[in-house]
Parts: structure tokens; C-alpha cells; sequence
């Protein structure tokens, strides 16, 4: 863990996985499907690995839309998409 882009994407994959567990644990029927929280881990890699390769506006970019996908389709923060399930 040398450079912030390890930090932060470490964070948000731990929070995916806490995200995971979670919802595992609190529905009987899954509303999430497990390929969508593999995106978003990819999307986390892929971001580490630019930023840790000095493309550090690509790095950004993968994160906000990496950040995008976590808020849009796993809608952590309880929008109504999951209020509904």
C-alpha cells in the first residue's frame, strides 16, 4: 500500500464487501445479482492499476465511474430502487 490509489480503492472495496454481506444477510430474495459487485471490484482494479502506473487521469475517471456504478446499481444509500424489494 504505497500510493493513495491503493488506499482508496481498498476502501471502497470494503465497502462493497460490506455492501455484500449485508444485503446477503437481510433479504431472503436477493435484489443484487453477484456480477454487478464483480464490476465494480473490477472497476476498482482497474483504477489502482492506472493510478499506480501514473495515468492519473484516467485513474480518476475510473473511479468516479467506478463510484457512479456503485451509487446508480447497487444504490447503497437505500434509494427507492432498493426500498422496493
Amino acid at each position: 500500500m504505497q500510493t493513495i490509489y491503493d488506499w482508496v480503492t481498498v476502501g471502497i472495496f470494503c465497502a462493497l464487501i460490506t455492501l455484500y454481506l449485508h444485503r446477503s444477510v437481510d433479504v431472503e430474495e436477493p435484489g443484487d445479482a453477484l456480477w454487478q459487485y464483480l464490476v465494480a471490484s473490477a472497476g476498482c482494479a482497474i483504477a489502482n492499476w492506472l493510478g499506480n502506473g501514473g495515468h492519473h487521469g484516467l485513474a480518476i475517471t475510473a473511479l468516479a465511474l467506478t463510484l457512479g456504478f456503485i451509487i446508480y446499481v447497487l444504490a447503497p444509500f437505500g434509494s427507492s430502487r432498493s426500498e422496493g424489494r
